[in-house]
């Protein structure tokens, strides 16, 4: 398993953070890949690693294409077979079974509906395979129409149904044989974004509603931040980082993550002083040096880099007096976004700064403008400190 990088100073925890939701979940690992690698004619697409899921949990693989998030799922699922290691679900070794054989249902990003079948029939569609009674069936195509709000428009086919209530019937479908494992492959590709949005929420309550472990595969951070209890950060199939959402954006262990989840402004930078309560960090790209309100543990010289987010960022047209922890320069670049403004700050260096704005006012420009002269400052903890 290779090790994971960590930022210099406060780590994260590795439980359940500070996400109410993970709160209501089992402490027992319920899904197990141990050992993890798969290979393809010699490339490598899923290092050695192994991860552990705990049941109820909803777990997202996020990263770009190629990275290696789709290969895991398939293991999982039992498309593909692992150069080696092993899957464990509850316990039991399902890495020699076929997928049919397995307690696992996986969910499309295509959502794979049957065109010539009704809501209903689709749903029922593996309950009939695995020859459930009729009564059994009914029952539980019913409780499936139910969960998704469907149920008055079980006679109709895929065609006539929206792409929010498509993806309903592919959802109550991979649900209704209760498995103990749900897997979604970019569950919300197909989707607009405006209904990606309200989706996102709807499928993540569903899903914790029936208390179903589930892993899903997702380029989208967005997607992944709202629906899951917890985040595998994945790069040239590695797991960089595993945590909650809050503590993957908020305490980036590297380089990677810290530029992959959201935007943020990265200062390259050495160790200047290291203290036992602070710590100063010389960046070439800044004026003034960065002050870290804790030690480091590091050694001075040492090459590191200051992730900074940009809403961490304040704005003003006046020195914010402190010799640290600031910089000054033009707006260069708006982004407006409604309820705030991206304002792109260029310092004489040429190093561009990104610092949000709260709108408070109706109109945005009456605050600052294009060609302004502002200062940026930001506070003792409002960064990480990372050396890899």
């Amino acid at each position: 398993m290779p090790s994971e990088s960590v930022a210099v100073g406060p780590t994260s925890s590795s439980g359940s953070g500070a996400d109410p939701k993970a709160d209501r979940l089992g402490a027992e690992t319920y899904v197990r890949m141990e050992d993890i690698r798969k290979e393809f004619d010699g490339f490598v697409a899923v290092d050695e690693f192994t991860l552990n899921i705990r049941q109820g949990e909803i777990f997202a693989l996020l990263g770009a294409s190629g990275c290696g998030k789709s290969t895991l799922l398939r293991v999982l699922a039992g498309f593909e077979r692992p150069t080696r290691g092993k899957v464990l679900v509850d316990g039991q070794d399902l890495t020699p079974l076929p997928p049919y054989d397995r307690p696992v249902n996986m969910m499309f990003q295509s959502y794979a509906l049957f065109p010539h079948m009704s809501v209903e029939q689709n749903i029922a569609f593996g309950l009939i395979q695995d020859k459930h009674s009729k009564a059994e069936i009914a029952r539980r195509v019913a409780e499936m129409l139910a969960i998704v709000q469907m149920t008055k428009f079980a006679k109709r086919k895929p065609h006539q149904l929206s792409g929010g209530q498509q993806q309903r019937v592919a959802l109550a479908r991979s649900l209704a044989k209760s498995p103990k494992l749900l897997l979604l492959d970019e569950p919300m590709g197909a989707l607009d974004k405006k209904l990606r949005s309200q989706m996102q929420l709807e499928v993540a309550n569903i899903i914790e509603k029936l208390g179903v472990t589930c892993v899903m595969v997702t380029h989208d951070q967005e997607e992944a931040m709202t629906m899951a209890h917890r985040i595998a950060v994945m790069d040239a199939g590695r797991i960089l980082q595993i945590g909650t959402p809050d503590e993957i954006y908020e305490q980036p262990s590297n380089r990677f993550t810290a530029q992959f989840i959201g935007a943020v402004n990265l200062f390259e930078g050495k160790i200047r002083d290291d203290e036992k309560d602070f710590a100063t960090i010389h960046s070439p790209e800044l004026q003034w040096p960065i002050r870290i309100g804790h030690g480091l543990t590091g050694f001075e010289g040492q090459e590191v880099a200051f992730s900074l987010r940009p809403e961490k960022v304040s704005v003003t047209k006046e020195d914010p007096g402190d010799p640290h922890n600031k910089a000054k320069g033009i707006i260069e670049d708006i982004a407006y976004f409604g309820s705030h403004s991206v304002y792109h700050v260029r310092l004489p260096g040429g190093f561009k700064v990104m610092a949000n704005f709260v709108n408070t006012q109706r109109w945005a420009s009456e605050r600052f403008t294009w060609n302004d002269e502002v200062w940026l400052s930001w506070g003792e903890n409002a960064g990480m400190v990372l050396t890899s």
